[in-house]
């Protein structure tokens, strides 16, 4: 079974005000509350890996998640894959123009690859698109 979340934040910004933050490896993984640490692992910053801490029993260590950039077409679309033993991870974050600013719209699957991870995610995952969505806003400088 894959969990699958899909989210949409309202912005009174312009798309690429947004597309800074959302295109930065280091924005996306900071506000997610199980990623405990992370590296940037190449120079043009389309990798890094984050370290995970899953409160689940089988795991008791942090879980290394090599993710990349794998599609980028600015100011406008990313599409992150995160890779590991314990599960696979897509991210794809869509910045749509609107009106009075702009849209962007996050759509994540999880992969568990043992027991619990799925679940976890299931009750978890839509509480970490709120972190995500609460450190754009402080970086934007807007509120909901």
């Amino acid at each position: 079974m894959t969990v699958r979340v899909r989210r949409t934040f309202e912005f009174d910004v312009p798309g690429e005000r947004v597309w800074e933050f959302i295109a930065d490896p280091e924005k996306r993984a900071r506000p997610i509350s199980v990623v405990e640490d992370f590296e940037l692992d190449a120079e043009d910053g389309r990798k890094a890996t984050w370290h995970v801490r899953l409160p689940i029993p089988v795991v008791s260590s942090t879980i290394a998640v090599a993710t990349e950039d794998v599609t980028r077409e600015p100011p406008r679309y990313v599409k992150f894959v995160g890779r590991s033993k314990v599960m696979r991870v897509t991210g794809e974050h869509t910045i749509e123009e609107t009106e009075d600013g702009s849209r962007l719209v996050n759509e994540f699957s999880v992969e568990g690859r043992l027991p619990g991870v799925e679940r976890f995610f299931k009750k978890n995952l839509d509480r970490e698109l709120d972190n995500l969505e609460a450190a754009l806003r402080e970086e934007l400088g807007v509120t909901a």
